[in-house]
């Protein structure tokens, strides 16, 4: 693994520190690793989102497209079950 070190002011120190010891983190570095990879997981869903409105319309979603989609799911689930 890397290392990283920054600098910030005493009052994100101070509010990392509280961070990092109300919600169960082991050390600073946990807690700013999740941040990050938060915000990857929000950059991902944005280019998805973006992505999805430049794309062409499709047809209206209905009872009938989520009556197939649960029969695939099913179907998928029965193919690859153990036996």
């Amino acid at each position: 693994m890397s290392t990283m070190n920054i600098s910030l002011p005493e009052t994100l120190k101070t509010f990392v520190d509280l961070q990092v010891s109300q919600r169960g983190y082991g050390t600073s570095s946990e807690y700013v690793r999740e941040l990050i990879r938060k915000d990857q997981d929000r950059l991902q869903l944005r280019e998805l989102l973006m992505n999805g409105a430049g794309s062409a319309p499709t047809a209206p979603v209905n009872g009938t497209y989520f009556d197939g989609l649960r029969d695939r799911v099913h179907q998928a689930i029965r193919t690859h079950s153990p036996r």
